[in-house]
């Protein structure tokens, strides 16, 4: 079942990292690449399809791993722990319920191994320019949007910007060492899945350059060439690989009973100088209540405002009345555990006649999708990961009775995939609400700075 392992020695401490192609790879070239007295013997994957059986390259592995460092299914968590003697398991991914995690832990304690997380003053670089962290209590929390507001809003004010994001290196990871995209054709040199242009592609259409890839001291170094303040563009909701000088975690009023139920999102709303709530133009009152009422709970002092999370619909006329198949951000379904997202909500709004359920209709690259994450409603996730699942959704899209298509994603999706239906994008930003404005606290930072 497994082969080709990184050989440790006596001396060593056999390390298994549990991932998810991002912080696992961080962890380790940080933590892990250059210390003597441990050997990391395997990386394990999830959450992304098509990640594991593959190896982390020796040019990003290092001297210590000629032969690079071999990537598992986690479902072989045990196995490995038994063949070869792991002394310690580290979990090193995001958005997981609390007791998932330590489901995990369990299954690693009964291997007879260590379980271990890696915090924030281990793992985290220091950049040589200010930072500026946005990050969420669940994935699709929204601080994708408040990361592009402040991106626009700094450099409105005469400062050169520039996002670092959490990475996606889904491909070829020595070519994804250090990415830099400022332009919608390095997206397509780069081979970007559909997750990875749903967080590049608006930062660029704004203006802004976008940093990501796997060795983030040299992706640090690479953004600070170029912009007088870093804004970190966190993903699913975990904390930041550099050190912020001002931590933003966006909390989501359409899930208030959400703030510590799951890792590490927990640890951002206790570790975070400002509490944001987005979306409280689509929440009632008593969820924005309770919201502030579970912050609180957690971190007693950082000042907390309102935000707002407006969705436009590019021609609302064209959706009244008709039959719509609505194309949601994917991780905001599958890892954020939402049934339906903004393009739902701006579809019903339109006066749709009735939303389409995409899941009859679903081709054989995508039944996985509906499969794994049983909660997803009568919504298509746009789902790209490779080929086959991007013609999937073209022809999902193709087989349904619909009229039309809403498209929430942010991407451009009839640019990726022939849609033969009419589309309707809807558009989701970051608006300020007046009576707790974000740009007092930013300004008050970018001023000292």
């Amino acid at each position: 079942m497994v082969s080709r392992l990184s050989k440790p020695t006596a001396s060593e401490r056999k390390v298994l990292i549990l991932g998810a192609a991002g912080r696992d790879f961080h962890n380790f070239i940080h933590v892990y690449r250059d210390d003597p007295t441990t050997r990391v013997v395997a990386f394990t994957a999830a959450q992304i399809p098509g990640i594991a059986d593959r190896r982390f390259p020796p040019e990003l592995a290092g001297p210590r791993y000629p032969q690079g460092i071999p990537i598992e299914p986690e479902a072989h968590l045990e196995a490995l722990c038994r063949q070869h003697g792991i002394d310690e398991v580290v979990f090193a991914y995001s958005d997981l319920p609390h007791a998932a995690v330590m489901h995990l832990a369990s299954r690693a304690l009964a291997a007879g191994t260590d379980f271990r997380l890696l915090g924030p003053d281990s793992t985290m670089i220091k950049a040589a320019k200010p930072v500026i962290a946005v990050c969420g209590l669940r994935t699709g929390s929204g601080k994708s949007p408040v990361s592009r507001w402040l991106a626009t809003h700094i450099r409105d004010k005469g400062h050169k910007t520039a996002v670092i994001r959490h990475p996606m290196p889904y491909g070829n990871l020595a070519l994804e060492r250090v990415q830099r995209f400022a332009s919608l054709s390095d997206l397509t040199e780069a081979h970007c899945t559909i997750e990875e242009r749903e967080e590049y592609e608006p930062h660029i259409a704004a203006g802004t350059v976008v940093f990501a890839g796997v060795d983030y001291a040299a992706i640090a170094e690479a953004a600070a060439q170029e912009a007088d303040i870093l804004i970190w563009d966190g993903g699913n909701n975990d904390f930041p690989f550099i050190h912020p000088d001002l931590t933003i975690a966006v909390a989501d009023a359409l899930r208030p009973d959400q703030v510590d139920t799951h890792h590490p999102g927990e640890t951002v709303a206790r570790m975070a100088d400002i509490l944001l709530l987005s979306k409280t133009d689509a929440a009632t009152p008593e969820a924005i209540a309770a919201l502030e009422h579970r912050l609180r709970a957690v971190n007693p002092t950082a000042p907390i405002l309102r935000g707002l999370s407006p969705v436009i619909l590019d021609n609302p006329g064209a959706v009244r009345g008709k039959r719509v198949l609505a194309i949601e951000d994917g991780p905001t379904l599958t890892h954020g555990g939402m049934a339906y997202g903004a393009g739902t909500v701006a579809a019903q709004a339109a006066g749709a006649a009735a939303l389409i359920d995409p899941r009859p209709f679903a081709a054989p690259a995508l039944k996985w999708v509906f499969e794994t994450y049983p909660h997803i409603g009568a919504v298509l996730p746009a789902i790209g990961y490779d080929a086959a699942q991007l013609n999937g959704m073209a022809e999902t899209i193709a087989a349904s009775d619909a009229d039309l298509v809403v498209s929430a994603t942010p991407i451009d999706l009839a640019a990726l995939i022939r849609i033969d239906k009419p589309i309707v994008r809807a558009r989701y930003a970051f608006a300020e609400d007046p009576a707790t404005p974000l740009s007092a606290p930013i300004d008050a930072f970018v001023d000292r700075q």
